[in-house]
């Protein structure tokens, strides 16, 4: 098992000493004489625990130890105070800084051993905990984003369409927002919450899903009614992924000229992953076969997506689309109806 690393860090040689003599036999031990040392020391090496002096010229203890707890990088070592300090408010000071002990000087051999093995236990100990943590919640993650999906494919399936329509859309949706240039966390939220874009087609009748025919005013206004369904059975949550999911199923049919539905948005009024669903969905559905139509080229659809900039689809949009169509080519063979 590897040795746990310790940082020293004190301005006084002889200390330094003292302390090395103590922990070198079981730990691997490293030095700072001063604050900015130290800082520099923790930034690069992450020790396992810092022991600090506090009565430094320049940059005292206390000032080093609360630069530690701000940086990301070094806030989680466990930092204890060693120094001549004994008054109860310079203690306080420390733990309201985040240090975790207090020893005083002179050091006993026995005590530093002591407290040093104890804080590195509990050390190890939130360590494990907080990665049981992790892997916990990234099972219950994966669970959720698969019952999305599947929920997604539910809903496809009830139309006269294939389970596979929302995994290549998903795909098409991450691609054109990562060409926007927009965050990597949005772009795998807008993924994973573009399957359930038409659950709400789980409330729409058969009769008006599977008609063959043209579908009369009534019947028109009925199907249109699955954005807001969509919307309804996702509810109003404060999770990210539900709530966009949201946003995607009530508004990935309105139209930048706001001759869409169910709200008749305009422009920027519609949610960006609205108008990005919006492309997605439509380039899958011309390029797709369905029972009611042949499959369109891909360089139709595109033609028809130019047409509609500036009507159905963001301009921006669709010039960022146009850079990633080989790339969708590859995502369409790749989850083909036979594939």
């Amino acid at each position: 098992m590897d040795k746990a690393t310790i940082l020293v860090v004190d301005d006084t040689p002889a200390n330094i000493d003292i302390l090395v003599g103590i922990l070198g036999p079981d730990y691997r031990v490293k030095v700072a004489i001063d604050g900015p040392r130290a800082l520099l020391q923790a930034a690069k090496s992450s020790p396992d625990l810092i022991l600090l002096d506090v009565m430094m010229p320049g940059m005292n203890g206390y000032e080093v130890c609360k630069q530690l707890k701000q940086d990301p990088l070094t806030s989680h070592i466990p930092v204890i105070f060693v120094t001549a300090l004994t008054e109860v408010a310079d203690e306080t000071q420390g733990f309201e800084l985040g240090a975790v002990d207090y020893i005083t000087k002179p050091v006993s051999a026995p005590v530093v051993k002591a407290r040093v093995k104890t804080h590195l236990a509990l050390y190890d100990q939130k360590r494990l905990l907080e990665q049981e943590v992790k892997a916990r919640t990234k099972e219950l993650e994966q669970t959720r984003f698969e019952i999305i999906r599947r929920l997604g494919r539910a809903a496809e399936y009830k139309d006269n369409e294939t389970g596979l329509h929302v995994v290549r859309m998903s795909h098409y949706a991450r691609l054109l927002a990562i060409e926007s240039g927009l965050p990597a966390q949005y772009c795998e939220l807008i993924y994973n919450a573009a399957p359930m874009h038409d659950i709400g087609k789980i409330g729409t009748p058969d009769s008006i899903l599977k008609k063959p025919d043209k579908l009369n005013e009534d019947e028109w206004i009925e199907m249109q009614r699955h954005a807001e369904i969509g919307a309804e059975i996702l509810g109003e949550h404060s999770d990210p992924l539900l709530e966009m999911a949201r946003r995607i199923a009530i508004s990935h049919h309105e139209k930048w000229d706001g001759s869409g539905y169910p709200h008749g948005l305009a422009g920027t009024d519609i949610p960006l992953e609205g108008r990005i669903i919006a492309i997605a969905d439509v380039f899958d559905a011309l390029t797709s076969i369905r029972p009611y139509k042949k499959a369109w080229s891909v360089e139709e659809t595109v033609a028809l997506i130019e047409s509609e900039s500036g009507k159905h689809f963001d301009p921006e949009l669709v010039v960022h689309f146009k850079q990633v169509v080989d790339e969708a080519i590859k995502i369409r063979d790749s989850y083909g109806e036979n594939t």
